[in-house]
């Protein structure tokens, strides 16, 4: 009679994943914090290693190089953006539906983010992504490629070839224009709460409208 049971593999397996993540997310604490306190270029790998009490090559086993360090709480929030865009309702118009995405973004992640890192240290990177010129270089980069992926996303949603109309890509250019002018003036602020930043991103949405307008009187 053969045995029948199965093998206790999946607990193990599941011990592992937690242990990596623990692994991950303390590299990626010590990193920021690091950042933060004495700047992105003069941290090197071995002092966010030493941090953590793990070798270069476990660093390496989790991130490519500094800056995906610095970008990954970062990529946590933009992920989080697209979702909730998906997530709109189909009888919002483009900019409408951009507006409620960001602004329920920023309704929601600082639980997302708390998941790995302080809130406050993340907002404190999003700083000093934009005051140093290394970082924020990136950051125009991947606002750009972030752009095209939300093109796509609106040409989807209004049933367009994003290739053939281009209202998508006018309609995400706005609406990151923006974005990137509160960015810049949250981080020239004295308050770097989320509160601040979304209080910011509504009062500065809200005017596209009558920016466009033929008429400024």
């Amino acid at each position: 009679m053969t045995d029948q049971r199965p093998a206790p593999a999946a607990p193990a397996a599941g011990l592992r994943e937690r242990k990596k993540r623990r692994t991950r997310d303390a590299l990626l604490r010590a990193a920021l914090l690091l950042f933060v306190s004495q700047g992105y270029e003069k941290t090197t790998v071995d002092e966010i290693t030493d941090a953590v009490d793990v070798s270069q090559r476990t660093f390496f086993r989790y991130f490519a190089h500094k800056e995906e360090v610095a970008f990954a709480v970062q990529d946590l929030a933009e992920s989080h953006f697209v979702a909730a865009l998906r997530a709109r309702p189909d009888a919002e118009g483009p900019l409408e539906a951009m507006r409620n995405a960001v602004l329920a973004s920023w309704d929601t992640i600082g639980e997302a983010i708390a998941e790995v890192v302080p809130v406050d240290l993340y907002m404190r990177t999003y700083r000093l992504i934009e005051s140093t010129p290394a970082l924020l270089a990136v950051h125009l980069r991947r606002s750009t490629e972030l752009e095209e992926r939300i093109s796509l996303l609106i040409a989807a949603r209004e049933g367009l070839d994003v290739d053939a109309d281009p209202r998508p890509r006018v309609a995400v250019a706005a609406f990151s224009g923006v974005m990137r002018v509160t960015g810049r003036l949250w981080g020239q602020g004295e308050d770097a709460s989320v509160a601040a930043i979304r209080r910011m991103t509504e009062a500065y949405l809200d005017q596209i409208g009558p920016a466009l307008a033929s008429d400024w009187r």
